[in-house]
């Protein structure tokens, strides 16, 4: 890389030059290529299944809550209407 190539990157604010960002790019478009024939699965299987377990523990913290708080307000809302 040249040193006037680094100094252009630099006036436009960039964090890494077009040359290793170029070849950071072609590193992992290596690695996606990879692993998608190696292992025949999507991105989108793969981001499933990372998913997955958080999503497991965000419902297993937050639903039993938000059930129980629409379910009152519903009772409420019923019983309202019944009543007036």
């Amino acid at each position: 890389m040249s040193q006037s190539g680094g100094a252009r990157d630099d006036a436009r604010g960039e964090l890494m030059s077009t040359t290793t960002s170029a070849a950071v790019d072609s590193a992992f478009n290596a690695l996606a290529q990879t692993v998608l024939v190696h292992n025949a699965r999507t991105l989108e299987d793969l981001v499933r299944e990372m998913l997955r377990p958080m999503l497991k523990v965000w419902l297993d913290d937050n639903l039993p809550g938000m059930v129980e708080r629409l379910v009152r307000a519903e009772i409420e809302r019923v019983s309202r209407g019944r009543g007036g």
